[in-house]
């Protein structure tokens, strides 16, 4: 209960913990959530790109053909001439002329003073054919201050309208524009900026569709060409209480984040999408199906104009690429994304797998919780993966991830300290009471093995005979105390070999039970074969103790009178019982409780009445297996008991260790049973004087094995003689406890 209570505790605390992170130190966890998310796409692939949408490409080999960059305008003027004469759908430009043209004919004779009238001017030319091309123009935003006085705002064709907006916007404002030259930008029917702007890593994961300057809202280049080849007028932007929530272009509803940027849904690495080199444009030697009708954007992927990015599939990904994905994801609807619901599917999935964990560390086996734990991770992985790839759905990963681990490790680590806790508590319980084995055995139980509970045990209980006249006789408490030791330590022993539980010794006498707290097997057998065994090491413990002169005292007194130094009667019970950790909150023990233990006392009492060294109850002798030689010696009811029980006397195995224990053959023994038996049917037969003769014949013996049990029966018949009994039963009611 203590190690269950402990872990909800943590569970709790740690489920709160990270939603604390979960909700306000995303910054902690972000650059991990944003690993897993790309490990997805890569474990998603590669998916082929919009065939509608093409790259016109300065590369190494246009640069190569047609001169280094930046090319003159008359040259870039021809490239988006013959893209319309190919009749190329839309052309985007993913490139800003912001300076003029240099190495324009009109520019180098103004230059040298000459007369410049009627001169080519490719600034002029370019602008010229920007305008009466499908050509979109491109520009960028500075973000930050640089020092640079900021210019004019940039053209846009676009109506921008925002719905309940908030009083402070969440979204981007950049310090600057970088525009085109201003016959270019006036002469280009829309513009649109073609910023992309990294996360912290340095891997671009999505781009801002919408930026404000000025207090004007201006859209990217792939959101104005979407817009344009959509022949909308319009573009929405909604907000909720966080910031922008959504995009609205026409029918076309695109997810944003609350700084309306759009998580880019990458088809793969670079070359996901048609790449034309420029030079074959110009040349016009490219196939025109190419090109007809198709979305272009005219970029670079050569590495020296370092226009390259990183992103989720590559490291160097030519950042004309990224407005591809961009304009495939709004055409398409192909968008990922995190609505406004998740936080709180986050946060409900982390108090969820908080307590699920908490279920899985209750486990029974370390093994089964590992595995547990294992398939939760891999069923959140999962389940996210296909949220985020098939449904367009992001959830945090990492957060769960990571609680679901914190919390396992603590978890386990409580299980750990609490179970080496427990182990002491166990050894310390059971030190003394069990042999190594059964420690063993009992600290790899799982659970509380002290919990009260009921078990059906063997009972023993063995006392010294002749206690009082031993003490005497040694005179010295050291003396006895040591005696006591000699014969308590092989007797003890043998109990804790055959896996039985030593509860306590009660001066001289000794309890102790099988079947609990671990299991034994014929438990019964094995508590009656215990008995005889220690009634056989007695006389080589009592040879022991005549040769040693510290107990010569004791020794004297047992010559006297005639019988062994230390002698013993056993009683031995079987039944249900409670067992557990019993006692007061400051003081305890693991025990045993009920009426079987009661019986067990009373039947080792009854060995000095009945003249045995081993009594067992007829619940005993009903689960024993084994071959023993039995005398059957009453039928009773014992004080504090309404129901009669059989008392039998076990002699020994049936196939002694050396000789019976009473001094007799076997054959001797067998016969001398035989005979008693046959006077105990005539008695319970109520036939008091056939009973009568034969007892006294056999009392008459002198190797007779029990000098006590005929002279009972002797009595019992005389009396039954002189008062018949009414309704005789043959139930002898003993009135005290020995």
């Amino acid at each position: 209960m203590k190690k269950s209570l402990a872990q909800l505790f943590v569970a709790l605390l740690i489920a709160f913990a990270s939603t604390l992170v979960y909700l306000h130190m995303s910054a902690l966890y972000l650059p991990f959530e944003n690993k897993i998310k790309d490990l997805m796409f890569k474990v998603r692939g590669e998916i082929k790109g919009n065939e509608n949408i093409i790259i016109i490409d300065i590369d190494e080999r246009s640069l190569k053909e047609l001169g280094q960059w930046p090319w003159s305008r008359d040259v870039v003027s021809k490239l988006l001439q013959n893209l319309a004469e190919y009749e190329v759908g839309i052309v985007g430009l993913d490139i800003v002329f912001a300076e003029p043209d240099n190495s324009s004919p009109k520019k180098v004779f103004q230059k040298l003073g000459l007369k410049s009238d009627g001169i080519a001017d490719y600034d002029a030319l370019l602008a010229e054919t920007i305008s009466n091309t499908p050509t979109i123009v491109g520009y960028i935003f500075a973000l930050s201050n640089d020092g640079i006085k900021p210019d004019a705002p940039p053209k846009s064709n676009a109506i921008i309208i925002e719905r309940d907006r908030p009083k402070h916007s969440s979204l981007i404002k950049p310090y600057r524009t970088i525009l085109n030259i201003e016959s270019i930008q006036e002469g280009a029917y829309s513009s649109g900026y073609f910023n992309t702007i990294p996360d912290n890593d340095g891997v671009v994961r999505s781009i801002p569709l919408v930026m404000e300057y000025n207090g004007i809202l201006y859209p990217s280049l792939s959101l104005e060409m979407t817009r344009i080849m959509l022949d909308k007028k319009k573009i929405a932007v909604a907000y909720d209480d966080r910031g922008v929530s959504q995009i609205e272009l026409g029918e076309t509803i695109i997810p944003t984040d609350f700084f309306a940027r759009m998580q880019v849904n990458y088809r793969g690495k670079q070359s996901s999408y048609r790449y034309i080199s420029a030079v074959d444009v110009y040349n016009k030697t490219e196939d025109a199906s190419h090109i007809k009708g198709k979305i272009a954007l005219l970029g670079t992927s050569a590495a020296g104009l370092l226009d390259l990015r990183s992103t989720p599939f590559d490291s160097v990904f030519a950042g004309v690429e990224v407005h591809a994905n961009a304009i495939d994801n709004i055409i398409n609807g192909n968008f990922i994304s995190k609505p406004i619901w998740a936080v709180g599917v986050d946060i409900a999935s982390i108090t969820i797998l908080a307590l699920l964990t908490f279920a899985i560390l209750l486990l029974p086996s370390a093994t089964l919780s590992f595995i547990s734990f294992v398939f939760l991770n891999s069923i959140i992985v999962g389940t996210h993966y296909y949220l985020m790839m098939h449904k367009g759905v992001m959830l945090d990963t990492f957060i769960l991830l990571l609680t679901l681990s914190v919390l396992f490790v603590l978890g386990q680590a409580i299980n750990y300290f609490l179970e080496i806790k427990q182990k002491e508590m166990i050894k310390g319980k059971f030190a003394s009471k069990v042999s190594p084995a059964v420690m063993n055995d009992l600290l790899l139980v799982e659970g509380d093995i002290f919990t009260a509970k009921e078990r059906e045990i063997s009972i023993f209980f063995s006392d010294v005979r002749g206690f009082t006249n031993i003490s005497e006789a040694m005179g010295d408490p050291k003396s006895l105390i040591h005696l006591m030791n000699t014969y308590m330590d092989p007797m003890t022993e043998i109990i804790i070999k055959s896996h039985g539980t030593v509860d306590k010794f009660i001066g001289d006498a000794i309890m102790a039970y099988w079947n609990a707290p671990n299991e034994v097997e014929n438990h019964a057998d094995v508590a009656v074969c215990a008995a005889l065994n220690q009634l056989h090491a007695l006389k080589e413990l009592n040879e022991q103790i005549r040769l040693n002169p510290e107990f010569k005292n004791a020794v004297l007194m047992a010559d006297e009178k005639g019988i062994p130094i230390i002698d013993i009667g056993i009683g031995i019970n079987t039944g249900m019982a409670i067992v557990g950790e019993m006692g007061s909150s400051s003081r305890s023990d693991y025990t045993v409780m009920g009426d079987p233990i009661n019986l067990g006392s009373r039947l080792e009492s009854l060995c000095k009445y009945y003249s045995s060294k081993l009594n067992i109850s007829n619940f005993t002798k009903a689960q024993l297996n084994g071959n023993y030689i039995f005398r059957f010696l009453d039928l009773v009811t014992v004080k504090g008991k309404s129901e009669p029980i059989e008392i039998w006397q076990i002699h020994d195995y049936d196939k002694p260790l050396e000789g019976t224990l009473y001094g007799v053959t076997k054959e001797e023994l067998e016969e001398e049973l035989k005979i008693y038996h046959h006077a105990i049917s005539l008695y319970k037969d109520t036939k008091f004087n056939e009973a009568l003769e034969i007892f006294k014949t056999v009392d008459a013996k002198e190797n007779k094995t029990n000098k006590m049990i005929y002279g009972i029966y002797i009595e019992r018949c005389q009396h039954y003689l002189e008062i018949p009994p009414q309704n005789f039963n043959g139930v002898f009611v003993h009135t005290s406890k020995g």
